[in-house]
């Protein structure tokens, strides 16, 4: 079984989140959907989400074409990585939070795991910046 992982706020759950959700899944077998927690997104975005976290999981839960949906660790963003041992990470077409590292912490953790980039989805209209 090939697992597929993915890391996001996902505070509007619009089209282009299901678009990056349904092209991740074609890259494997088993969908991972990592939900970014409110502090999280309150240091790296400088705001609090709009819903809170436990919100935005059951969201992402309810969608098929996730199998599991996990909300992020606070204290090491890498730490699920290592514990989930994805074959590939999904990245966004502009994610950049945590991609910087990415590739050192995978060697670190003694992982294979395959980072690719997503295309985007009518970014001029699903964009979580332009949908508030």
């Amino acid at each position: 079984m090939k697992k597929i992982m993915v890391f996001g706020t996902f505070d509007i759950l619009h089209p282009g989140h299901l678009n990056f959700f349904k092209q991740a899944k074609k890259l494997g077998d088993y969908l991972i959907v990592i939900i970014g927690r409110d502090k999280t997104v309150q240091k790296i975005k400088g705001r609090s989400p709009q819903n809170k976290e436990g919100e935005r999981l059951i969201k992402v839960e309810q969608q098929k074409v996730v199998d599991r949906a996990l909300l992020g660790n606070l204290n090491n963003p890498y730490k699920i990585i290592k514990q989930e041992k994805p074959d590939t990470i999904a990245l966004g077409y502009d994610q950049n939070s945590f991609s910087k590292n990415l590739n050192a912490k995978i060697k670190e953790f003694d992982l294979e795991t395959k980072i690719v980039r997503l295309k985007p989805y009518k970014s001029n209209i699903y964009k979580s910046s332009l949908l508030k």
